[in-house]
């Protein structure tokens, strides 16, 4: 199958390009710069801000994947949206059949944050033209250079002991970076995932304060944790700005989804894609093992 993959230097669309060439897909890398582009699949270039290149990226694209946010931006909820109707738009024009999209767990009756809120319109949006899309919708992403994987680890590296805001008890369902990209490239070759959403996660629930205590027991490390529930979200993102390299902008987005509880309610997608996920301890063993190699001299 012909598929292009928007987001495809990203964390997700780096691992998930190879996969599905692995596959035996055709896989069109869609980059705004393709002659830089280094990485599986062939670049072609495409904006999500410019229609037009997103059309010619499109071109002969069977499926496609929408892996694309704008979370280091202050408005990134218009950009989003409006790269998601764009991207709609244009894969209606091409032809395209299908459309897979990673999104982000929570519960619809919760008040979801607005990172979490602007994932649902995402969803709404990529749909709006009559192409079919699958959704993925996930949690707490383990891997390295993932975002939300690196708040937690530097969290850990650099303070034998924090004081935190209450959403350490909230809990979440953690799943390995690598178990993402089987479930994304897994549902290409299922057509009753078409036009479904599904909700993927590891084996185990765990709340901030356990994944950051799990984390620290691997690494060697002491670790004390003192919440504080008049920490603020603005503030935390103050904090986290000032102890890790995780932008005020992106930590303050994060820090908000983190109040809702993100965890799997329907595992349909199991007997779709069959595995067994690994799990917590695992995927961080990979992520800091990948991380470890990264910073090997060539």
């Amino acid at each position: 199958m012909r598929v292009l993959v928007a987001g495809a230097s990203g964390f997700v669309g780096s691992r998930l390009c190879p996969a599905l060439e692995d596959a035996g897909h055709d896989v069109l890398a869609m980059t705004r710069h393709p002659a830089k582009y280094r990485g599986a699949g062939e670049p072609v270039r495409g904006d999500v801000a410019d229609v037009g290149s997103l059309r010619d990226a499109l071109k002969g694209a069977e499926a496609a994947y929408y892996l694309v946010h704008s979370l280091d931006s202050s408005d990134f909820k218009r950009r989003d949206a409006d790269a998601a109707r764009a991207f709609a738009r244009a894969a209606a024009d091409a032809g395209v059949g299908r459309i897979v999209y990673l999104g982000g767990l929570g519960d619809d009756d919760d008040a979801l944050s607005e990172h979490l809120a602007s994932r649902r319109e995402v969803e709404r949006l990529l749909g709006e033209t009559g192409v079919p899309v699958t959704v993925l919708r996930a949690g707490i992403v383990i891997g390295h250079g993932g975002t939300s994987w690196e708040l937690t680890r530097q969290l850990v590296e650099h303070l034998p002991a924090m004081v935190t805001p209450r959403w350490v008890g909230t809990r979440t369902q953690p799943i390995a970076i690598a178990d993402v990209v089987r479930y994304l490239a897994g549902v290409l070759d299922h057509p009753e995932a078409e036009g479904r959403t599904f909700e993927i996660g590891g084996p185990e629930v765990l709340a901030y304060r356990d994944m950051l205590q799990r984390v620290a027991a691997i690494e060697g490390r002491p670790l004390v944790i003192v919440p504080v529930p008049l920490l603020s979200p603005r503030l935390s993102s103050y904090w986290l700005s000032l102890v890790t390299d995780i932008d005020v902008t992106t930590g303050r987005a994060l820090i908000d989804s983190m109040t809702n509880e993100v965890v799997v309610r329907d595992d349909a997608i199991r007997r779709i894609v069959e595995f067994e996920p690994m799990g917590y301890d695992e995927a961080v063993l990979q992520a800091l093992g990948e991380r470890a190699k990264s910073r090997r001299p060539a």
